[in-house]
Order: structure tokens, then C-alpha cells, then sequence
């Protein structure tokens, strides 16, 4: 095979390294000239990237916000670095990075680009009774990812109901789209944990928005404890600038009641070995969540919601439990399931490793990826 200058393209340089760092790897053990792109990479970062055969880049696309002339100025700097790689292809992934590093990439002629869509996020998850602001933003959204991914060879999606959607507003073609199994995990650095069974535990990772079933944990906790004074629930995760984050004093709050434990943005493995039971009962649109991933291969059951992506990590009954979202109420009664009967913990701990090991290894999800690239 020909070598390639290839490049993956965030707007967030952890999530590029935590969570594409397989794929840049396995891309550069080929033979391929690998560049990874995003803003803010610190020089922990740059060494970690480099040692897993990529080269970092500076390239700076902003998370959030409603700016065209900021968003523009972004896309034209990176129309000029991704000129002077002089790439053969180009993945991009999060809203703004399929957007306009696509558009960056048209422009400068990079032959082959390829998006992913790692859930259809805050924009997409427009009901009926949101306000004005959101509705221009999901408007806004899918008239750009209608004319970026126009201009790209094929498009990754992460759970069957994004590829739904997307065929029903007209976004994308089917067959323009590819599903994979989210993100994946390293079952070799994830291995099966024993679960806690002497004190149920309960622990929900994520960032801290009300949409990831936040909120409905916290309630579900109050209800639990008024039974249950001893069980135990950790909130992992860090607060977070979207405007459906959930503010410090309420977290602080929540603390001082004594319903959660919350050591912040932390490393979730040493977490996960002291927890029974995973959750989270989220309705924001997910790709399929990495958190479910990494608890599944840890052996941990999972109540999640029956929601888009989230629905894909659990068979209701035998790993764990789906529940509607914002249903605190059922959230609380699939907790005392868990309560009353601990072997549950265990056997259903057992069917979540084996559900990582047929569905969500990221070699497999990598080598699917690669396949459709061509690298």
C-alpha cells in the first residue's frame, strides 16, 4: 500500500488523544504519515501523541458558540495549515471540525475526507417547549452539516437512530453513511474488575448537564437513601460551559445533603473498581457513550435510558435495565433491583464484559473504520 499523509482533525485535544488515540496508531503501524489536529495540545499531550506514531498540530476550532465571523477565521487559518500538510485525507469529528474542517479541506483540495459523528449532541435535541435560541442552533446545524457532508466520502455514525434522523431531515443519503460501534475500548486496559457487592455503589460519569441524566441520578439518590441510608452514590465529571450545565452550588448542594460523592473530573478506573452498578439515564444525544463502553468491559451492569445511542449498550434484563428518561421514579426502583437481590451485580457484570468483548473492541470498530478509509 501506498503510505498516505492522513490527519484527524477535534476541537478538543484529550478527547483526540483518549479517544482516537488507537485509531492514530494503528493508522501510523501501517506506514502512514499520521497528524493530529486540535487547539490547546500541552506538551504531556504532544509526547503522548508523538509516541503513538502521530505528530501533533496546533489548529484552533472552538467548541461552542454561535460566532460565523469567529468560526470563519478558524476555518481559514486551518484552510492553510491542512494546505501546508499537504494531506491525502482528512477525519474530522465533533459539530464544528466536521463543519468547517471539511469546508477547510474542500478548499485546499484534500482528496478524500471522511466525517464522524459522535452523536448528534445538544443541537439535535430539540423538543417541543425549547426556546428560540435553540431551535436557530439546530436550524443552523443540519442546513452546515447538509453542505459539509455533502463534500465528504463517507460519514461515520454511531448508532442507528443518528442514521435515521439523518436520512429523514434529508441530511445524508443512507448510503453515504457507515455504522460503527462508537468509539470502542482497549479490553486489555480495561479488564473485568470485580464488582462491589459489601456496599452497593452506584457511580454515573459524565459531564455535568442536566440532558446526561444528571439530575435525575441526584433524585433518584434521594429516593434510594429515604429506604437505603447506606448505599453509596459517586457523580464523576466536571463542570461544563454548555448552557445545559448544572451549576458548582447546586453540585455543592447536593454534597452538603450527603446524596452524592463528587471528587470532580477524575481518572474514572480507580472509580469504577469501588462501584456495583454504573448509570446514566441520559436523553442528551449520545453516539454510543464511552463511559457505558468502559463500565461494560470493566463487568459492570448499566441502567441507562432508552434513548438514542444509549439504548445500544444494554439488553433490559440480562446486563442491566433501560429506563424512559427523566423517569427518577423508575431510576430509583431499577437501583433497588440491584439493593435487594446483589447477585444481580454480579451475573449481570458478567454479561456486560461479554457484550464488550462481541460488540465495542476498539480494534475491531478501528479496523472497519480503516477499511472504509482505504489506509
Amino acid at each position: 500500500m501506498i503510505p498516505r499523509r492522513f490527519a484527524i482533525l477535534s476541537n478538543n485535544a484529550f478527547s483526540l488523544l483518549n479517544f482516537r488515540g488507537p485509531l492514530l496508531a494503528e493508522i501510523a503501524s501501517r506506514g502512514h504519515k499520521v497528524f493530529a489536529l486540535a487547539p490547546d495540545i500541552t506538551p504531556a499531550m504532544k509526547s503522548e501523541l508523538r509516541a503513538l506514531g502521530a505528530e501533533p498540530v496546533e489548529a484552533n476550532i472552538s467548541r461552542t458558540g454561535l460566532n460565523p465571523i469567529r468560526d470563519i477565521r478558524d476555518m481559514l487559518r486551518l484552510a492553510r495549515i491542512l494546505s501546508d500538510l499537504r494531506l491525502d485525507a482528512v477525519l474530522s469529528f465533533a459539530i464544528k471540525p466536521v463543519i468547517y474542517g471539511t469546508f477547510a479541506a474542500r478548499m485546499v483540495a484534500v482528496p478524500h475526507r471522511y466525517a464522524l459523528i459522535a452523536g448528534l449532541g445538544y443541537a439535535f435535541g430539540v423538543e417541543k417547549g425549547f426556546g428560540l435560541k435553540r431551535r436557530i442552533v439546530h436550524q443552523t446545524a443540519k442546513a452546515l452539516y447538509k453542505l459539509a457532508l455533502a463534500q465528504v466520502s463517507s460519514t461515520f455514525m454511531q448508532n442507528p437512530d443518528d442514521v435515521e434522523d439523518f436520512v429523514r431531515l434529508r441530511i445524508l443519503p443512507r448510503g453515504k453513511m457507515v455504522l460503527v460501534d462508537g468509539t470502542g475500548v482497549d479490553l486489555e486496559a480495561w479488564p473485568m474488575l470485580a464488582p462491589r457487592t459489601d456496599r452497593v455503589t452506584f457511580l454515573l460519569a459524565a459531564r455535568l448537564l442536566s440532558e446526561k441524566g444528571v439530575r435525575d441520578y441526584v433524585n433518584a439518590a434521594r429516593l434510594v437513601k429515604a429506604k437505603f441510608p447506606t448505599v453509596h452514590f459517586l457523580l464523576l465529571g466536571s463542570l461544563d460551559t454548555n448552557p445545559d450545565g448544572i451549576s458548582r452550588s447546586e453540585v455543592d448542594r447536593w454534597v452538603g445533603e450527603g446524596l452524592v460523592e463528587w471528587p470532580g473530573h477524575v481518572d474514572v478506573r480507580p472509580w469504577l473498581a469501588q462501584s456495583s452498578v454504573f448509570v446514566l439515564p441520559s436523553y442528551y444525544r449520545e453516539g454510543i457513550p464511552r463511559s457505558i463502553q468502559e463500565a461494560l468491559a470493566s463487568g459492570r451492569p448499566v441502567i441507562t435510558a432508552d434513548t438514542p445511542g444509549c439504548r445500544e449498550t444494554v439488553l433490559n434484563g440480562i446486563n442491566g435495565f433501560l429506563i424512559p428518561p427523566r423517569a427518577p421514579e423508575d431510576l430509583a426502583a431499577a437501583m433497588q433491583r440491584f439493593i435487594d437481590n446483589t447477585d444481580l451485580i454480579v451475573d449481570m457484570g458478567q454479561q456486560s464484559r461479554l457484550i464488550a468483548q462481541s460488540r465495542f473492541d476498539v480494534h475491531q470498530i478501528n479496523a472497519r473504520m480503516i477499511e472504509v478509509m482505504g489506509l
